[in-house]
């Protein structure tokens, strides 16, 4: 298998300039469809599942670098020179990995509750319940969802991870993502983007109750990127865009929108 994987897309939208939206870790291209219908009116919107993620190809390597040269041979391949990019979590690690990789490649960067920091072992726990099920043994995604309950108590998210288990056969389950490398990728993706300066406009949006992007992360953000706006949403944790899809997407399409602006 090559290298560089072409993305799986969806693709959507009324408008004629492109925005690229990426999804965060266990997640798949569907986690956002609320910005994407948001955007539609205005934009030709393309949603992309991540290596090891959704219906996109498998492969043993999995880093930021790589992931980002994924999404700009995707670029390529639906000949889009030029577009905005939206990611949350992995996927705004991506995209920022992707603004400083090819910066002519990207109009204007929105980046969802992610700094351009080296994170901790945060997930653990779930990709340690997540390979410890047996999905032969499973009946049920009721089952699986009582299997999980330990190791993630809240609800949405176990039903988050578990849009993951697909059919294989008829009596059988299987995982969508390809668990056991990103399980053993995982400290790659903990890693920061490349360190060069992207002068693009950028926004970063950050959830008040998340720890993802802290006060402390604005010296290197502003570092990164000169050119950067933080917003927070009062009341939202980590998944702000599904939590307060209405301010989110307004916040994402006032920064879009604005011609020439200064942030």
């Amino acid at each position: 298998m090559p290298r560089v994987l072409s993305l799986h897309t969806e693709v959507s939208g009324d408008g004629a300039f492109p925005v690229i939206l990426l999804h965060g870790l266990f997640g798949s291209a569907s986690n956002l469809m609320a910005v994407a219908r948001s955007l539609a009116a205005d934009y030709k919107v393309i949603r992309m599942d991540l290596r090891n993620h959704g219906k996109s190809p498998h492969s043993d390597i999995m880093d930021i670098p790589t992931m980002a040269e994924d999404v700009l041979a995707t670029m390529d391949t639906l000949g889009i020179q030029q577009a905005h990019i939206l990611g949350h979590s992995l996927g705004g690690k991506v995209a920022m990995q992707v603004a400083v990789t090819a910066p002519d490649r990207v109009s204007r960067l929105v980046v969802a509750d992610i700094a351009p920091v080296r994170y901790g072992r945060g997930h653990d726990e779930i990709i340690t319940a997540l390979l410890g099920m047996d999905l032969r043994a499973l009946r049920s995604r009721e089952q699986a969802d009582n299997l999980l309950q330990n190791a993630v108590p809240e609800l949405a998210i176990r039903q988050f991870l578990l849009k993951n288990i697909v059919r294989d056969g008829k009596d059988a389950w299987a995982w969508r993502m390809n668990l056991p490398v990103i399980a053993d990728c995982y400290d790659n993706l903990r890693d920061a983007p490349s360190a060069e300066p992207f002068a693009g406009p950028t926004l970063f949006i950050r959830g008040e109750l998340s720890k993802y992007i802290r006060d402390e992360n604005r010296v290197p953000m502003q570092r990164q990127f000169p050119q950067m706006a933080l917003l927070t949403i009062a009341g939202a944790g980590h998944w702000l865009h599904a939590e307060f899809p209405q301010i989110f997407n307004a916040m994402v399409a006032d920064f879009l929108a604005a011609d020439n602006a200064q942030v």
